[in-house]
């Protein structure tokens, strides 16, 4: 039986953290530590030793996105950081994808779909959809300043992968990357893992980001 999923909640506001707690545990997610600034949040991590966190943006005394930088630089093994935030465009949200997140959620998202991303990421999968990210990288990547740069070579790429990660950066579900390639879910699914272990990424978030860092795709740019 695999062992319960671990969450640590950081928000500074109490009626998102006892809501998120309820609908969680209620599904039988533990959650093993809150916290309402970016240095709770740290140290909740470094207790508790979750799967996932959920961060939110903005908060007193650290930020979540120095929080998420420090936990991902320090914890062993690393949690999963989902970014909560107000705005589905968040001028922050592109940062902390930079820095590591696994993707981000509306603070008023469904219980369902809560739940749901809080497991997905936990698998190892990304939460945002890659054209979704797309959009986000689309309006932030000219503005450099102040965010993490992930500065990845693509050398180690064959031209094969160079496609995958180029379409992929551009949106394309595995299943719609399959279609385009003439190639197998599965062999996609092999691709796409090679690319993120050459690379050092942690999921296809990170992938498409370093796609338009790179130049490989550009903002606006047609596939």
């Amino acid at each position: 039986m695999n062992a319960p999923l671990r969450v640590v909640v950081a928000d500074d506001q109490v009626l998102v953290r006892t809501g998120f707690r309820m609908i969680l545990t209620a599904d039988g997610i533990d959650v093993v530590g809150e916290a309402t600034n970016g240095l709770e949040a740290v140290e909740a991590v470094r207790r508790t030793v979750p799967d996932v966190v959920l961060m939110d943006v903005r908060m007193p005394e650290l930020d979540g996105l120095e929080a998420t930088r420090r936990i991902l630089t320090g914890a062993r093994p690393e949690p999963r950081v989902i970014i909560l935030t107000t705005f589905d465009l968040d001028h922050y949200v592109y940062a902390a994808l930079s820095a590591g997140a696994s993707g981000f959620l509306l603070k008023d998202v469904t219980p369902e779909h809560l739940v749901a991303s809080v497991r997905m990421v936990r698998s190892g999968d990304a939460l945002l959809a890659p054209a979704i990210t797309r959009r986000l990288v689309e309006r932030f990547a000219d503005r450099g300043a102040g965010t993490a740069s992930l500065h990845r070579d693509l050398a180690a790429l064959t031209p094969r992968e160079l496609e995958v990660l180029g379409l992929l950066a551009r949106g394309l579900s595995n299943a719609e990357l399959a279609g385009k390639l003439h190639l197998s879910e599965a062999t996609v699914k092999t691709h796409v893992a090679r690319i993120l272990a050459k690379l050092g990424l942690r999921d296809r978030v990170q992938a498409v980001v370093v796609a338009y860092e790179t130049g490989l795709v550009t903002p606006g740019g047609r596939g």
